[in-house]
């Protein structure tokens, strides 16, 4: 059985739409890291944490018609917007997967922009690290970000939100 894909399906299903590739790699993230059953190894990127195994995942569930890719072109480049098609939907009722409510995370991470989901994200992937040496990594890892201490401590809160 597809269950790792048929949680990848329910997140699109609670989601309704998800728009960009790097948000949907950190919205899936933050909700690994909040205590939600996805599977997919992460490593860290120029972006942030990402998995090949999602990207893969998803690719497979847009071949097998589950998932709709659009892709649409933005000020000199490509953006995707994805969101479950009704065999996906069918696939999933039949499946027999069941997962926790998701939305209120899924609301609350729609509200940010992608630029905060990668630093609430890159926070999160060093999140053995005490507070301080977090901030020091995320500054060292995302120097041309230049995020500041309001930025910080605004992600601190969404983090201690999103784990409460």
């Amino acid at each position: 059985m597809l269950e790792d894909h048929a949680r990848l399906m329910a997140f699109f299903e609670q989601a309704q739409e998800v728009v960009g590739r790097k948000r949907l790699q950190k919205m899936v993230y933050i909700l690994k890291k909040c205590g939600f059953d996805f599977s997919e190894r992460y490593s860290f990127h120029f972006y942030g944490p990402y998995s090949e195994e999602l990207s893969t995942r998803i690719e497979e569930l847009c071949n097998l018609g589950f998932l709709d890719e659009a892709k649409e072109k933005e000020k000199g480049y490509y953006q995707y917007r994805y969101h479950l098609t009704d065999r996906g939907a069918g696939f999933l009722s039949e499946s027999g997967v069941t997962t926790p409510s998701m939305d209120a995370v899924i609301q609350k991470m729609d509200e940010q922009s992608s630029k905060f989901l990668e630093l609430v994200s890159t926070m999160l992937y060093f999140d053995n690290s005490s507070k301080e040496e977090i901030e020091d990594k995320v500054r060292t890892v995302k120097s041309q970000q230049n995020y500041t201490e309001a930025d910080f401590e605004e992600a601190w809160r969404f983090i201690n939100d999103m784990k409460h």
